[in-house]
């Protein structure tokens, strides 16, 4: 008998029942827990390296709307109004019973046929295609990552090497940001001048995602 049924078998014992599920509503609140902290340390890194790079973006938490304290990833802002733009971005979803990391460009509203045509919109799609990221309403590209944030592999990774672990979540992003950025940038201002009136607000998308699961 392994070790993991040993353990289930001992809280299986009725009268070990009780606290088995007492440890497990306090493993859920633990590993939530450090899943925040995970993106509230991953934020300032990804700022810095934005400093550094001189790039024109800040990045900020994203929260689960059903759940305002908690964190489920990180998205990069323009300093300018602008309707209508990409946004770097970074999170998890709950897909087939786990958590899993994602990231790529999402748009900050839904676009038009005539948007979605203009030629540098195209070419940096038709780019990241080519780097092997897929597309939908909701994103001009993304891709998923190794990381499952709620895992016990990748918790007890990030508990003994924060450091390592924050690092390689950077450098995922940091492609996209410097790898990409100045076709980024100039597909956002070919969509600068987008008409209010053919947007929906990013709540919509975010609902449509969810419903769709990427």
């Amino acid at each position: 008998m392994n070790e993991e049924q040993a353990v289930l078998d001992f809280f299986a014992q009725t009268e070990n029942l009780p606290l088995g599920l007492s440890v497990a509503e306090q493993m859920d609140r633990l590993r939530e827990q450090m899943n925040n902290r995970l993106w509230l340390e991953l934020l300032p890194r990804l700022n810095a390296l934005i400093k550094e790079h001189e790039l024109a973006w800040h990045v900020e938490p994203t929260e689960d709307k059903n759940a305002p304290d908690s964190m489920v990833g990180l998205h990069c802002t323009t300093h300018t109004e602008q309707p209508l733009y990409l946004r770097p971005m970074m999170e998890q979803q709950y897909l087939g019973g786990e958590w899993r990391v994602y990231f790529g460009l999402m748009w900050s509203a839904a676009p038009s046929p005539d948007q979605l045509g203009l030629p540098a919109v195209i070419s940096l799609k038709e780019s990241l295609q080519n780097a092997g990221f897929k597309n939908n309403e909701s994103f001009l590209a993304w891709q998923w990552t190794a990381f499952h944030p709620r895992r016990k592999d990748f918790l007890l990774r990030y508990a003994h090497r924060p450091e390592q672990l924050l690092g390689d979540m950077e450098a995922i992003l940091k492609t996209l940001l410097i790898d990409y950025g100045t076709a980024i940038t100039q597909a956002n201002a070919a969509l600068q001048n987008a008409p209010r009136s053919m947007t929906v607000s990013l709540n919509q998308l975010r609902s449509k995602l969810t419903k769709g699961n990427l």
